[in-house]
């Protein structure tokens, strides 16, 4: 046991020899003490202040929001979907080192693209976010959802919703990536990873389909609407209900369309998705471009129907680039798609979102211009016919 005469000493320290004063100093020369008393005093400082003059912050508006609530709130269509999709590996092609100083317009405004320098000395553009649909005078409420018109001035949705383009006396090359909506992560990639002077072309039977119109706009892309149209080997390959059929009449015809108009806005014109028989018919054909002519709408085409007009702007594909899918087959066709355009002034390709067809167009954009072209949007290729 511990023995209480051995602890009273311990608890009770003679007072021979004690000195406060030399104490007192050796407190304060001990600079941790001396911070800790400083910080007191500090905090003390700041109460006082802040009991007599009251919060500070107490004039700023606050806002608290359930988070039950928050995530009952109605989100733009598809925006759940794109930022819910499966996370993918970042692919790094090169290193930006040098992005230019936003350019002044020919007004003197900001405005226009700015310049990303790639090493080795390619030199890509910024594009600026296309305005957001739908734009007001273009559309009119029609049985299903919004369908596009001809405004009061003669401006067509062709028009309005195109990108923006200059021409530079080059021959230009244009791309068309279709199939998108239905995959996230392709349709992620595709958005993203395309410059944004390629065209996009989204299914009509996609959820949230207007957010990914946004999406992609808002990354620079023109955007294109796929109409499903009947193939010779129908109903083995079924494009879905709302199929344009070659022996239809031209009212039901009609009437398909404009569910697939309806079920967004923001797109220039319309792409075909599959269509050997249907593009073949000649009343099925007329029935289509005279609804896409009263409404301002482009077509254009996977080179399928490259022999018909209209009456609208046009543009056919003389390439679908990954009929076989592996990169050199690909790079081959793209080739192809240059030789045309060096003959021809201009020349328009068609692929699919697979991700091999993704990842070489991607490369291809990145140094067609190096070779002497000019990287254009669909609508930009198109002549009325």
């Amino acid at each position: 046991m511990f023995s209480t005469k051995n602890l009273i000493p311990a608890m009770a320290a003679p007072n021979d020899g004690f000195r406060p004063p030399d104490l007192l100093a050796r407190a304060f020369a001990n600079p941790h003490l001396t911070a800790g008393l400083a910080g007191g005093l500090l905090l003390i400082t700041l109460l006082t202040v802040i009991g007599l003059l009251g919060d500070p912050r107490a004039s700023t508006p606050v806002v608290r929001l359930s988070l039950a609530k928050v995530q009952g709130m109605a989100a733009p269509p598809g925006w759940r979907e794109a930022l819910t999709a499966p996370p993918r590996e970042p692919v790094v092609i090169e290193d930006i080192f040098r992005l230019s100083e936003t350019p002044l317009g020919p007004d003197g405004a900001f405005g226009g693209q700015a310049t990303i320098t790639m090493a080795g000395g390619r030199a890509f553009h910024a594009a600026d976010p296309l305005v957001q649909a739908p734009l007001a005078g273009f559309h009119i409420q029609g049985p299903g959802g919004l369908l596009p018109i001809i405004a009061a001035n003669g401006k067509t949705p062709a028009e309005a919703y195109a990108r923006p383009f200059v021409p530079n006396g080059r021959p230009k090359v244009g791309m068309v990536v279709g199939g998108l909506g239905l995959n996230a992560q392709a349709t992620r990639q595709a958005i993203d990873g395309l410059p944004p002077e390629i065209t996009l072309s989204f299914v009509p039977y996609a959820e949230g389909l207007q957010g990914w119109i946004d999406l992609a706009r808002a990354a620079g892309h023109e955007v294109l609407l796929e109409a499903p149209m009947e193939p010779v080997d129908y109903p083995d390959n079924d494009p879905g209900p709302y199929t344009l059929m070659a022996t239809a009449q031209g009212t039901e015809t009609v009437k398909k369309l404009e569910w697939v108009l309806s079920r967004a806005t923001g797109y220039f014109g319309v792409t075909n998705y599959l269509g050997s028989r249907f593009l073949a018919s000649d009343s099925g054909m007329n029935a289509f471009t005279g609804a896409l002519r009263g409404r301002g709408l482009a077509f254009i085409d996977d080179g399928q129907a490259a022999r018909r007009g209209g009456g609208i702007p046009r543009a056919s594909a003389v390439r679908i680039i990954d009929e076989q899918l592996s990169g050199e087959a690909i790079d081959q066709q793209l080739l192809q798609v240059e030789a045309f355009a060096l003959q021809n002034g201009q020349a328009l390709g068609s692929g699919f979102a697979y991700p091999v067809t993704l990842s070489q167009v991607a490369s291809w954009a990145e140094s067609v211009e190096s070779r002497g072209y000019q990287l254009a949007p669909a609508s930009a290729l198109t002549s009325r016919r």
